[in-house]
């Protein structure tokens, strides 16, 4: 019997598959910002460093110097050539940085990332379709970075999800059109789990962040009406959601069942989960895949201490190949990366055994298995039933 996270291929049309790039929290402000042709003033405020070029010298004094000013294409360093070579239909990042010049930074919240709208060709150097927004540093530099944010993403032709000058506009989702394929639906969601300040909700009148009331079965029957009302045949929906802490593999039991609701009550296709800043276990679940936690992508963390046992320093490329006509995943691969001098690189062959050992451990007890496969990648396959 075939099992639920490989449909069997037919060669009929009802068979297309369409391929999803994802990936976890994609932070390219203070330090990062520091090194791409156009940074804003570097002034912070944190208890840590006041200079976001403090970041740039610790990184630096980890792993030598950035020849900076970087193009805009440098951040992405070796996972351009990954995604010409998978060529996914669709490509979904977390971005978690405001992209104004504004100075009003959010009072007492200790950490405030911003990027100069100037480089926003950084993130269209890897040719984004959907930036999801709702998480705990879009409105770092206040409402008007929130504003900004959203003008210079639609001005570079980027489809933006999470956050609104209103309600509504936080809940719709980001619609991806794919030629000769159909359509890709994201809708984001932030919890206060992740860090996200409540007083960032999105109300009928106010700005703001599309901040989950919480995790109940109520919540997910307003979500499935949202989707049931736009969802056409052969969508592909993805619940974007920014949750949990940053350090730590345990997947809380609410987080479970909350994404579980979604793929069986809103008739969600993929649970795409980021905070974590490390790649935490995978499930399939009734032929779908719930990425709990995609870890960092891309950050400005290099030379700061604390928490190595996690290797933040490694990130993952998901790419999710799902059946058109039924939804179900056909195919998960990832690629390992490695941040180093703020350029994503290919892992080297150990770290590569050690994510593969660390996210098999984490995914056997949510019913899945992780498998080093060909040039340093890494497959998901499903356990079979005992």
């Amino acid at each position: 019997m075939p099992d639920q996270g490989h449909p069997p291929r037919t060669t009929s049309p009802a068979s297309q598959t369409i391929t999803l790039f994802l990936c976890g929290d994609v932070m390219t402000g203070r330090g990062i910002d520091q090194v791409l042709p156009h940074p804003v003033q570097p002034r912070i405020y944190e208890s840590y460093l006041t200079s976001a070029l403090g970041y740039v010298k610790l990184a630096e004094e980890a792993n030598g110097p950035i020849p900076k000013p970087v193009d805009f294409a440098y951040i992405w360093g070796d996972a351009l050539a990954e995604l010409r070579r998978t060529g996914p239909d669709a490509r979904i990042i977390n971005l978690e940085t405001a992209v104004t010049t504004s100075t009003e930074y959010w009072p007492g919240k200790g950490i405030h990332y911003r990027m100069h709208p100037k480089n926003i060709p950084c993130i269209t150097a890897a040719k984004i379709d959907c930036c999801v927004l709702a998480n705990n540093h879009i409105l770092d530099w206040g409402y008007d970075g929130l504003t900004e944010t959203l003008k210079m993403l639609a001005g570079a032709h980027l489809e933006a999800t999470g956050v609104g000058q209103n309600l509504a506009e936080a809940e719709a989702p980001a619609i991806i059109e794919v030629p000769g394929k159909g359509r890709v639906l994201v809708f984001g969601f932030g919890d206060e789990s992740s860090g996200i300040p409540s007083r960032w909700r999105a109300r009928s009148d106010k700005p703001g962040v599309n901040l989950l009331p919480d995790l109940s079965e109520s919540t997910v029957s307003r979500i499935a009406k949202r989707i049931s009302a736009l969802k056409q045949q052969g969508d592909c929906v993805v619940a974007s959601i920014h949750w949990g802490g940053n350090w730590g593999y345990k997947i809380p039991n609410a987080h479970r069942e909350f994404a579980h609701r979604l793929i069986d009550q809103a008739h969600v296709d993929v649970v795409h989960g980021h905070s974590s800043h490390h790649p935490m276990g995978i499930e399939v679940y009734r032929g779908k895949p719930i990425i709990y936690g995609c870890g960092d992508f891309l950050n400005d963390y290099e030379g700061i201490s604390g928490y190595q046992e996690f290797r933040g320093d490694l990130s993952l490329m998901y790419f999710v190949t799902l059946d058109m006509a039924t939804g179900k995943l056909v195919n998960l691969k990832m690629t390992p990366m490695q941040i180093k001098r703020f350029r994503l690189n290919h892992a080297q062959s150990n770290d590569v055994a050690w994510l593969e050992q660390v996210l098999d451990r984490e995914s056997r007890s949510l019913g899945a298995r992780i498998e080093l496969v060909d040039n340093g990648r890494l497959a998901l396959s499903i356990s079979k039933p005992e």
